[in-house]
């Protein structure tokens, strides 16, 4: 009897060492992925870089690919070709690098990467997660839209835009200013890019929790090129 029970006892208190350690182990673990998972929700940009090549060397340069590297954009790169885009480049009047009539500044950049969606925000120059997940996919019909690094896209907020008339003109003219911009930035940067309209806006709407008065204009795909090109 004696034995039965130091055995019994060995084996309890083998038991109880094993769910301590387990904690010990896991429980950071678990801690540490939680806190990960926060900080990828808000992303502070690096300072932009604010030089490179010579305006008509750029646009000798400037073109269309639609053959991209799967390989991620560093979070330098992504963070100059965002304030090409869109961002602020007079702080005293908070202007920014494309025009929009009356500086109604409507056209809203959103990023989708590997791990998810994210809104740019040109004022504290960063990026806020707006949905989870590797979404690239959703971003345009064509097949080379998952390989991008990137698929910038393009959305009006038209609740910014008041009694404005022609609005959609506007968005539009808008959203090919900050193309440009990008297309600009990708020529001095070694990088491919193609702008597109070929999306399936309804889904992608959806996904992005979109309002009724936000609608997509145009997405870019923009990564390093594919290698032998």
């Amino acid at each position: 009897m004696k034995t039965k029970s130091r055995s019994r006892y060995f084996i309890i208190t083998r038991g109880i060492v094993a769910v301590i350690l387990a904690s010990i182990i896991i429980i950071p673990a678990m801690g540490q992925n939680i806190t990960m998972a926060q900080e990828q929700k808000s992303i502070q940009l690096t300072k932009p870089q604010i030089a490179g090549n010579p305006l008509m060397e750029v646009l000798a340069k400037r073109s269309s690919s639609r053959e991209f590297s799967p390989e991620p954009l560093p979070e330098s790169i992504l963070s100059n070709m965002l304030w090409a885009a869109s961002g602020i480049n007079r702080p005293d009047s908070g202007k920014r690098t494309a025009p929009t009539a009356m500086n109604k500044q409507e056209i809203d950049v959103y990023v989708a990467n590997e791990r998810g969606i994210y809104l740019y925000d040109a004022k504290s120059h960063s990026l806020k997660m707006i949905a989870a997940g590797d979404l690239r996919g959703l971003t345009g019909k064509q097949d080379y839209v998952r390989e991008a690094a990137v698929n910038l896209i393009y959305v009006a907020d038209y609740s910014r835009m008041g009694s404005a008339s022609d609005k959609e003109l506007y968005a539009a003219a808008a959203t090919g200013f900050i193309s440009e911009n990008v297309y600009l930035y990708c020529a001095s940067a070694g990088l491919a890019t193609v702008v597109r309209a070929y999306i399936d806006k309804p889904l992608l709407s959806k996904a992005m929790k979109l309002r009724a008065d936000q609608k997509i204009i145009l997405a870019q795909s923009v990564g390093y090129p594919k290698r032998g090109r």
